[in-house]
């Protein structure tokens, strides 16, 4: 399977997906881990993608969004943005109702 299917693959079965580099519970940057700790407050179920472990994923992202920075996040197939969209999402509280439209599930009071 060539990356750029590997990435749409992972787009289009998880409901929310983070290209991001380290893991959840070690993102190796810091933009990658203000995206987790929006998401942890959130209580939003989602699938961290090391793209550290693989060039051919942390290249291909790039491709597949046209978008040139990690992390990147993905909602139902669908590009929400990198650290600074979704932080100023979270901010003005799109982001909790993005979830919530698109039937993912958030934490009450969040």
């Amino acid at each position: 399977m060539s990356a750029h299917q590997t990435i749409d693959s992972e787009v289009k079965t998880n409901d929310v997906v983070l290209f991001m580099k380290g893991t959840p519970d070690f993102p190796m940057c810091g933009f990658s881990g203000q995206v987790v700790q929006i998401l942890n407050y959130l209580g939003v179920d989602y699938k961290g993608i090391n793209v550290l472990e693989d060039e051919g994923i942390r290249s291909g992202i790039k491709e597949y969004s046209n978008w040139p920075t990690i992390p990147q996040l993905y909602v139902k197939g669908e590009f929400v943005g990198g650290c600074d969209i979704a932080r100023e999402m979270f901010q003005a509280g799109e982001l909790q109702q993005f979830f919530t439209e698109k039937g993912i599930a958030v934490k009450q009071g969040a």
